[in-house]
């Protein structure tokens, strides 16, 4: 069981060292988090070789905890970022070059110029600030909030060129304004010289994957596997091949999801990086997948599409693969405590589509007192709910948080966030293996980066697919009921 807790607190804590502290610094995120999963690492390391029962010893934990804590702080603090020119939806939009304080950007001519780009019919503006980030143009909306953005974007960009970007967002009062700031992507363009080496980085770290992942799956698939005996005999390295190409699959397929959403919508993006991990550390083989957004988000139909769009691919190829594993798995005893990895003895009631599919699959054989014994395709498919699960969270810069953005506005996705975190750790208290997300969520950001045009609203088929979607994280997080759990998985159930 540890080794699990200690798999998902890694994962979330890469992803929030990815997604938030990496804005903040230029240290690499790999450091960044090997220095703060070390204390986790030291406990990890010592269950092994004295056992899950036995606790480090507090003269080797603590100063291993404040050691991590000093020299992460030393790593941010070294390393940090110039601040940026706005709130922009990428860090690699960040230049320190682009305002100098106290300047306005536009002179007196250039701001009669910026009259003349707003109609009166669209956008009545009435008033001009001048702030060292940007310039805020207020007024009033007399039109569509779609229609509104596109031709005053239009007009800017036929009166300034490529020099600013327009951002359109909610204030107070739901009053909405324009913010005009300078773009940082064109002189990254003129300054860029020659393109990232982005598919043989990409490919290198998909190769170092499939490695750790096969070994993770040998050692999922022949508990007795030792080091020696795959030395003498190299070729039961393929026993391992299923788990890892089905895992990789459901990571891959999930993060090709954004990628070619996000260049449906001309959103420029990285190919998926796969993260290897040694399957000595982490006994999954992997962190995940991820892929880098390089260019702002258009509008909150572009943010929901990008968002959902990488746990609905992800469904697509982990529900069928779940279900080809069970098949495959046996039923065992349900043990009265579990000790290590679940996998061997996993309680179909911990989760209520997990329980769903599983009686689905082995029929009346499953019934009440009993475990499943996962094969390693049915391994990865669990896997691939807990990582379709963890990014459905509608907190931050998660996909969920994306998605709730979208559907309710960004001030609205913060409350949201802000609620789902005190609901996962009240859920914690019945599903422990939730405690571990629960406190990480407590220190994940909730408000999400605004897209351009962060006013206009979703159409009714985009509502109804976002609250599907977060109707299906509460059928993988929960468990299932007692009630529902005794009429399941009961061999009779009707007379």
């Amino acid at each position: 069981m540890i080794w699990i807790s200690l798999t998902l607190f890694g994962l979330i804590l890469y992803f929030i060292v990815r997604n938030n502290v990496s804005r903040a610094t230029t240290a690499p995120v790999w450091l960044l988090w090997l220095v703060l999963m070390l204390p986790a690492l030291v406990f990890g390391g010592w269950a092994v070789r004295y056992g899950e029962k036995a606790q480090p010893p507090p003269q080797l934990l603590i100063p291993c905890t404040v050691m991590s804590l000093f020299l992460y702080i030393y790593l941010v603090r070294r390393n940090l970022r110039p601040l940026p020119v706005t709130n922009p939806p990428d860090p690699s939009l960040e230049t320190p070059e682009v305002v100098k304080p106290d300047t306005n950007l536009l002179t007196k001519g250039e701001e009669s110029q910026l009259q003349n780009c707003f109609p009166w019919s669209i956008f009545y503006l009435q008033q001009v600030d001048h702030r060292p980030q940007g310039v805020i143009c207020r007024g009033q909306l007399r039109s569509q909030p779609e229609k509104a953005y596109q031709t005053i974007q239009d007009n800017i960009k036929t009166q300034f060129g490529d020099r600013f970007l327009v951002v359109f967002q909610d204030g107070a009062m739901n009053k909405p304004f324009f913010v005009l700031v300078p773009n940082p992507q064109a002189q990254a363009q003129q300054k860029s010289k020659a393109p990232v080496p982005q598919v043989g980085l990409a490919l290198g770290l998909l190769l170092a994957t499939l490695l750790t992942t096969t070994l993770a799956g040998l050692a999922l698939s022949d508990a007795s596997m030792t080091r020696q005996v795959l030395n003498d005999q190299p070729h039961l390295l393929a026993k391992g091949l299923p788990y890892a190409i089905a895992l990789m699959a459901i990571l891959g397929l999930h993060e090709l999801g954004h990628y070619f959403t996000a260049r449906f919508y001309k959103i420029k993006a990285s190919l998926p990086y796969f993260i290897p991990v040694p399957f000595i550390l982490f006994p999954i083989g992997t962190l995940g997948a991820f892929i880098q957004m390089r260019s702002p988000i258009p509008n909150r139909k572009a943010l929901f599409d990008v968002g959902i769009a990488g746990p609905l691919a992800g469904l697509v190829i982990t529900i069928p693969i779940l279900i080809w594993g069970l098949m495959q798995s046996t039923i065992v005893p349900l043990p009265d405590k579990l000790e290590g990895l679940p996998f061997d003895a996993m309680n179909p009631s911990s989760s209520i589509l997990f329980s769903l599919l599983s009686k689905l699959t082995l029929g009346s054989e499953l019934t009440l007192g009993q475990a499943i014994d996962l094969h390693p395709l049915a391994i990865s498919g669990w896997i691939g709910l807990i990582v379709t699960a963890l990014n459905l969270m509608p907190i931050g810069q998660l996909d969920g948080g994306h998605i709730v953005h979208a559907m309710f506005g960004q001030r609205n996705g913060a409350v949201i966030g802000q609620i789902s975190r005190l609901l996962v750790l009240l859920l914690s208290i019945i599903q422990p293996l939730l405690v571990f997300w629960a406190i990480i969520l407590l220190f994940m950001p909730t408000v999400d980066q605004p897209a351009l045009n962060d006013v206009s609203e979703l159409d009714n088929t985009r509502d109804l697919i976002g609250l599907s979607a977060l109707g299906l994280l509460v059928l993988i997080i929960l468990p299932l009921p007692h009630s529902l759990a005794h009429l399941l998985l009961t061999a009779n159930p009707l007379p």
